[in-house]
């Protein structure tokens, strides 16, 4: 009798992985914002805000000001691009303003400062960025090999990270950058934007065609869309989702370096606040809280769209209470009617 075959043919896993690669290939089309409704919806609903802070304070709509949305823009846009691919994958860090403090600590430590330390020239940026990246390792590693769900590992990371800033900080005063030229690179303006906003220009296309062109990009969107056929699929998923939170690790990293170069000094609370403008800008944007759909561009809008809203609300005289509930409220409705489509895909393991 001759033995059941239970195994596909050659030619079925090659056409099975053909398949599944031109679904990576569908899949990633879709971060090219400029053929999407949602972005152009979002886009023009920031054109709207930006009328009506326009019509409420006059002061709004000058150079000076747009300048300093863009600056205020900056850093939650460097630290939303290592969040997207995290969210994309169906994930979530929360480790953000714990990575901050300790990249920014580090940095100030490591740079000429009031403290009388020594500047060390570039290892006072690779030593930080290689913190952040550990504690996004550790993270990954912690998610993926002991499948602990990532809300709760990087929650822990959270306070780790903020452990070593605090423990880096000590009890001593304020520690200051006396080097100026690092302080006021980030204040100057090039080509009527500020050098920081270039920054993360410069690294949202970056990352947009990491996103859109590599297997790397696209490995991330099959995982979010459905993890079980990428696996079945031959996929390196354990080693792109450990990669992923390293990458974001080493965003939150820089973005902490930026923080304390903006205010010329550091503490170990430098990232508060930094993650609850992110993560909402990023779903805002059309990144799926469930995997699998969203790009660079759409946390850009995202970024923008919220940054406006807020820096509007001031200069319109709102009440800082008032600002909170309605920017709140905002975000609430933004994410549930986001999240409202894809909410048979979402799992707690995630």
């Amino acid at each position: 009798m001759a033995p059941t075959q239970t195994s596909e043919s050659p030619a079925d896993v090659k056409v099975d992985t053909a398949a599944i690669r031109a679904r990576e290939q569908v899949t990633a089309r879709r971060v090219v914002f400029a053929g999407s409704g949602e972005p152009l919806a979002l886009i023009g609903a920031m054109v709207v805000l930006i009328a009506i802070f326009s019509i409420l304070n006059p002061r709004f709509a000058t150079i000076e000001n747009l300048q300093n949305v863009l600056n205020q823009a900056s850093l939650p846009l460097i630290i939303g691009l290592g969040a997207t691919f995290v969210i994309l994958i169906g994930s979530i860090d929360l480790s953000v303003e714990g990575v901050m403090g300790a990249s920014g600590v580090a940095f100030v430590l490591l740079s000429a400062n009031s403290r009388g330390g020594q500047d060390t020239g570039i290892w006072a940026w690779v030593l930080p960025l290689l913190l952040a990246a550990a504690l996004g390792l550790t993270s990954g590693l912690i998610y993926t090999m002991l499948r602990v769900p990532s809300f709760i590992v990087t929650l822990g990371m959270w306070f780790v990270g903020f452990g070593i800033a605090t423990i880096l900080y000590g009890t001593d005063a304020y520690p200051e950058l006396t080097d100026d030229t690092i302080t006021l690179w980030v204040a100057k303006i090039t080509f009527g934007l500020p050098n920081v906003f270039w920054v993360a220009a410069i690294l949202t296309a970056i990352m947009a065609i990491v996103l859109r062109f590599t297997r790397f990009g696209r490995v991330a969107l099959a995982i979010g869309n459905n993890e079980e056929i990428a696996r079945s699929n031959g996929m390196p998923i354990i080693k792109n989702k450990i990669f992923i939170f390293i990458v974001a690790g080493l965003f939150s990293g820089l973005a902490g370096i930026l923080a304390t170069m903006q205010m010329g000094g550091t503490s170990n609370h430098i990232g508060d606040g930094y993650l609850f403008i992110t993560i909402p800008a990023v779903v805002i944007g059309g990144t799926s809280l469930g995997g699998g759909k969203g790009g660079m561009f759409r946390t850009a809008i995202g970024v923008l769209l919220l940054t406006i809203l807020n820096n509007g609300l001031v200069l319109a005289g709102v009440s800082p209470s008032y600002q909170s509930a309605v920017s709140g409220a905002i975000l609430v409705v933004a994410i549930v009617a986001t999240a409202w489509p894809q909410r048979g895909r979402l799992r707690i393991a995630k």
